[in-house]
């Protein structure tokens, strides 16, 4: 690390004040990865506060779970854990206990999968409109069924009511999953939304939904309690959401007091998160979705955290000297090592070990959702107080998918029973 870069560490030390007033205490936050650690019946488990009590020790200053699922009904994942009532109080405030350990935010990520539930899971998904998936996903993924407007407000009211039973729990914040193809981000994108209602047929009304469900946590959890979202930058697919549709579902939202906007891109269909469809020129600057910050810095002055891409110390401290983003988003990288940020903030000259996965076969590859499953798992080894596998073979990673997505399809009917 050079004496510059050395200094400028520093950068990602410093605090940062949200507009509901609370305090991050640095600009590292961990972005939600999907731990899969429920029970077969969707309920909490004691390893998954084993996990993020790591990730409180590592020293991240904001911390974002896994999604976790606002209806029993609609599962992007067999063991997703889903928060509707309060049966599972006691675990979830244990959760809440350890993971903000050292002054750590621990928010939770809310979420609906829409029409992006594996076919084992729901014979018929719901979706604003019943466009199926593409991408030669179709066989994976059951095509949905339209919503009705009245079950449209039963799920923006199941999304207020759980964030207002995690901040029940003691977690410090709720981040809104609005991006990757899930329900929000279907109802924001014109491929997805093709309704003609209050709900769709003009951008405003496409972010209806976006801004309503923010409107409802709001109302239940107050004006001091942390709510953000991560939006896709745009969807890379044709007649999907653009960058210019972004910039204004974030004016609007900066508008109405959101406190934290995580940027991202892409879904099942164009996997844009993973750095599939980035330039060189992009992958040299690191973040995949910087550039585009850069022009939404110019819009609004709500705290930004971009992730996808960071692989070094060095490009961290330019994203946040260049004044494009506030906060470095990390998932893959604190998934095989959740104490980089105190590494960096050690002065350490550190670059991530990880690297591009694949079988080689990329119909393989896209069905075992190998970019995925393998950083889950090392998740899985966490949870069980053991450290990750930086070398654990990605034929290793698929096998275990296919093991379990089968056992776990078939517990799911055994809990029906």
């Amino acid at each position: 690390m050079t004496e510059h870069t050395r200094y400028n560490y520093k950068i990602l030390a410093k605090s940062l004040e949200l507009p509901c007033g609370k305090t991050i205490k640095n600009r590292f936050m961990k972005s939600a990865m999907s731990e899969n650690l429920g029970t077969v019946d969707n309920r909490m488990t004691p390893y998954i506060p084993r996990l993020y009590e790591t990730f409180a020790e590592g020293g991240t200053g904001l911390v974002v779970t896994g999604n976790v699922m606002i209806d029993q009904r609609a599962l992007g994942e067999a063991r997703n854990v889903v928060v509707e009532d309060e049966r599972d109080l006691p675990l979830l405030q244990e959760w809440a206990n350890v993971g903000t350990k050292n002054n750590t935010h621990l928010w939770v990520q809310l979420n609906h999968p829409g029409k992006q539930i594996p076919s084992f899971l729901a014979k018929e998904p719901v979706a604003p409109s019943a466009v199926p998936l593409g991408g030669n996903l179709e066989k994976a993924f059951n095509t949905p069924r339209e919503l009705l407007p009245e079950e449209i407000e039963d799920i923006i009211l199941r999304f207020a009511r759980s964030a207002e039973i995690v901040k029940k729990a003691g977690f410090t914040g709720v981040q809104i999953h609005g991006a990757h193809g899930y329900l929000v981000s279907e109802f924001l994108s014109p491929h997805h939304n093709r309704r003609n209602d209050d709900w769709g047929g003009t951008p405003e009304k496409r972010m209806k939904f976006a801004v309503e469900v923010y409107r409802a946590i709001r109302e239940r959890v107050g004006n001091d309690f942390p709510v953000g979202i991560k939006l896709n930058s745009a969807d890379f697919q044709r007649g999907g959401f653009s960058n210019d549709e972004s910039l204004d579902v974030m004016e609007t939202l900066s508008g109405e007091g959101m406190d934290l906007i995580e940027i991202s891109g892409g879904n099942y269909e164009k996997p844009a998160m993973t750095g599939a469809y980035v330039r060189e020129s992009t992958r040299e600057r690191e973040a995949y979705f910087l550039e585009f910050a850069e022009k939404v810095r110019q819009k609004i002055n709500t705290p930004l955290v971009v992730t996808g891409g960071f692989r070094t110390g060095s490009g961290m401290i330019n994203a946040v000297e260049s004044g494009a983003t506030d906060m470095i988003g990390l998932a893959r990288p604190l998934a095989v090592d959740p104490y980089l940020p105190s590494k960096i903030l050690a002065g350490e000259d550190y670059t991530s070990p990880v690297h591009p996965l694949s079988s080689g076969f990329k119909v393989i590859d896209t069905f075992s959702m190998l970019e995925v499953s393998w950083y889950a798992q090392q998740l899985f080894r966490m949870s069980r107080g053991n450290r990750p596998d930086p070398d654990q073979s990605v034929w290793t990673s698929i096998l275990k998918t296919f093991f379990n997505n089968g056992y776990h399809a078939f517990q799911k009917q055994r809990a029906k029973q």
